[in-house]
């Protein structure tokens, strides 16, 4: 047998106990499985918040001291275009709303209608707020249960509407699940087609498929074991399914072509062209996936409970197919043998591992370097340019559809109560304290009014303060900064609006801490799996030339608004704050993904005969139509997103399909061979001091 090392005998061994991995995966699967089903009902609706926050602690004082009307309560909105509160059929309609609250555990108290306080002048308009008897996502999922009988127990001239931050994320993530479901109904056929077109045959199209379901069904049980120890938002299961999907793909695209050419083109037994396979294809899998997984757990510096079990949710799945490509892939290849080119399309050759069209493409670029880097850097740095004017802000209530009763009451609320309403600062301390607060706030010019106080346990005393503007606003963010540098220390200023503005805050004060992290942690990763400081550092910065330009397209259409009536949604004037740090995770990560594929492509031709040109034309020959394969995938998967459901999906959509897009055509398959085209035998230098560091590791070439 072929000599190979540490992954070759990986291999062998899975080809040599196929009904032993078999059985492990079928075990595994089963029982994750059966948990699978529940996850859905057990993740969080919550989590956007910055633990620790002075927002936080505000919200914490409120619900121990206050009957929990803290920014999780319950904002009930009862309106009548004819009727006023003091009318039979309004009165009848608030008393059943009451009784609807009550009733529930989750509601640790019930604010009736107040004139001064919660009763509009016109006397048109009502709140009824239900304080939070449990954490923000015990109330987002209170919201999810009861907002359809509070909006049943209106009349025809009565509307009831269920609003407030748990309203907010209780219909937005309602319409994001329902977004991804859509998005899966179409991108699974274009998957399988693009799958098709790929391998050219039916069985081989198939495996991908058998990686995505174990790594989808692993996650899920997974998540849903985690969510008996800590919150995980619902967002982790949909990033969880995309990454599944998507590397999957990707991975299983590598090693079966790899496994045809050693196979096919030789006269090597199955198990010995898995051993081959694995010590090639399965050692750059391994280096992509570890690349991912560390890509990601930068996120997990942000303190935010969403961030981090997203983050979470997408690294569980990596991880699950990672070790089946590694150990279930192979042994299933060695039992097909060559059946799995089985169903195949006439025109698919199953030897040919070397692929005529991306030579004949890299023997171009060989000829015309600066021609064609020349246009790719243009384009990408014209794509960039719009970066600089780029500007964050966290969701406003248009990310919900306009359908959805948070809109609707949240619309009633600035109609009857001012434009900042919806976004009360919560103002909680001692008494004492917050009579100098008030004196203070009152004269604020971005407040619009101040509530009558309300006295709670423990001698704290709460006072909300209505911005003058809509909480999604700037100037709100600056209003908060301002009072919490004006009012005595013993207050704190709390509220849904100030969760927002702390988080933000603290992605704002990270995100170039998590970029930093990624980029160090990626050009080592990537210095270790190629053995050549000069090129992993080229790879890494060409990778900031597609984050660049996704961003840049980005801020076109969702801050400046081109394309919003094709994408059928309404811009907030900004990007959502947290697209910087947590999609340039995302984007790194894929973006190395195809990286490791060439260069590991390059370096195993350049480690065998030493030729500049045929490591560039060689490893593009043998990796340009995987890395295309697998960029048209995740395209089509991503922009599936950007056609269907809330604004935040769109936003993904589009800058991870736009960034892998990119990154595919113009730095993978030119820019990188490029600059090893102008490097020469540079690209591959290993300083001796660095070389005696480093683990030595090779990409053998068959």
């Amino acid at each position: 047998m072929t000599a190979v090392g540490p992954m070759g005998r990986l291999g062998a061994w899975a080809a040599d106990h196929f009904r032993a991995v078999l059985v492990a995966w079928l075990v595994l699967a089963v029982g994750l499985g059966v948990l699978a089903p529940r996850v859905e009902h057990a993740l969080s609706g919550a989590g956007w918040e910055a633990t620790g926050s002075q927002s936080v602690k505000a919200r914490e004082l409120l619900d121990r001291n206050f009957g929990g009307q803290s920014s999780a309560a319950l904002m009930v909105v009862v309106h009548s275009p004819s009727a006023e509160v003091r009318d039979p059929a309004f009165v009848a309609t608030v008393d059943r709303v009451a009784v609807i609250l009550r009733e529930d555990s989750r509601v640790a108290s019930v604010a009736l209608p107040r004139a001064g306080f919660s009763i509009s002048q016109d006397d048109h308009t009502a709140i009824v707020s239900a304080g939070a008897n449990g954490t923000t996502t015990d109330m987002v999922a209170a919201a999810d249960e009861l907002k359809g009988t509070l909006k049943d127990a209106g009349t025809e001239d009565v509307q009831v509407s269920l609003t407030g931050a748990s309203g907010m994320w209780s219909d937005f993530n309602e319409a994001n699940r329902s977004a991804m479901m859509k998005s899966e109904l179409i991108s699974w056929p274009v998957t399988l087609i693009i799958l098709m077109l790929a391998f050219g045959s039916l069985v081989a199209a198939g495996l991908p498929l058998m990686l995505t379901i174990l790594g989808l069904v692993a996650s899920a049980g997974t998540l849903y074991i985690g969510t008996k120890f800590f919150d995980i938002s619902i967002w982790a299961m949909n990033f969880a399914l995309m990454f599944a999907l998507a590397l999957g793909i990707d991975y299983a695209l590598f090693i079966v072509h790899r496994f045809r050419g050693a196979f096919f083109g030789s006269k090597l037994t199955a198990k010995e062209a898995v051993a081959v396979t694995m010590d090639t294809a399965g050692k750059a899998v391994l280096f992509s996936g570890a690349t991912v997984v560390i890509s990601l757990s930068a996120v997990m510096l942000v303190p935010s409970p969403a961030f981090r079990s997203m983050a979470l949710g997408i690294m569980v799945s990596v991880v699950f197919v990672l070790l089946a490509s590694l150990t279930l892939l192979p042994a299933v290849l060695s039992r097909l043998g060559p059946r799995v080119d089985r169903l195949a399309l006439r025109w698919v050759h199953s030897g040919e591992h070397r692929s005529p069209a991306f030579a004949a493409w890299g023997e171009r670029l060989w000829r015309h370097p600066w021609l064609f880097g020349t246009v790719a850097v243009a384009i990408l740095i014209a794509f960039s340019l719009p970066v600089l004017g780029l500007k964050t802000g966290m969701p406003s209530i248009k990310v919900v559809p306009q359908e959805d009763t948070s809109r609707q009451g949240y619309a009633l609320v600035q109609s009857a109560f001012g434009e900042g309403a919806p976004g009360a600062l919560q103002l909680v301390g001692p008494a004492a304290a917050i009579d100098k607060a008030v004196a203070v706030v009152k004269d604020d010019p971005g407040i619009a009014r101040l509530m009558p106080a309300q006295k709670g346990a423990g001698g704290l005393v709460l006072v909300q303060a209505i911005p003058s503007s809509d909480p999604s606003s700037p100037s709100v963010g600056a209003t908060i900064d301002r009072l919490r540098a004006a009012v005595p220390a013993e207050v704190l200023v709390g509220g849904a609006t100030a969760e927002n503005h702390d988080l933000e805050q603290v992605l704002s004060e990270k995100t170039p801490l998590v970029i930093g992290v990624v980029l160090v942690l990626g050009f080592l990763l990537l210095l270790l799996a190629v053995q050549a400081p000069v090129i992993a550092a080229v790879g890494v910065v060409t990778n900031l030339l597609a984050v660049g330009a996704a961003f840049g397209v980005a801020r076109l259409i969702f801050q400046d608004g081109y394309g919003a009536d094709l994408l059928r949604f309404e811009s907030q004037g900004f990007i959502d704050a947290w697209g910087p740090v947590f999609f340039f995770a995302m984007i790194f990560a894929i973006s190395m993904d195809y990286t490791v594929f060439l260069l590991s492509s390059a370096k195993e031709h350049f480690d065998h005969n030493r030729d500049p040109k045929e490591a560039m034309v060689g490893g593009l020959a043998h990796s340009g139509r995987v890395i295309f394969a697998a960029a048209a995938v995740m395209v089509a998967v991503f922009f599936t997103f950007a056609l269907s459901g809330p604004l935040p999906p769109k936003e993904m959509g589009v800058i991870l399909g736009v960034a892998v897009l990119l990154d595919a055509l113009l730095i993978r398959l030119v820019l990188i061979p490029v600059s090893l085209r102008l490097l020469g035998t540079w690209a591959w230098g290993l300083p001796r001091w660095l070389d005696r560091v480093l683990p030595d590791v090779r990409f053998g070439h068959s």
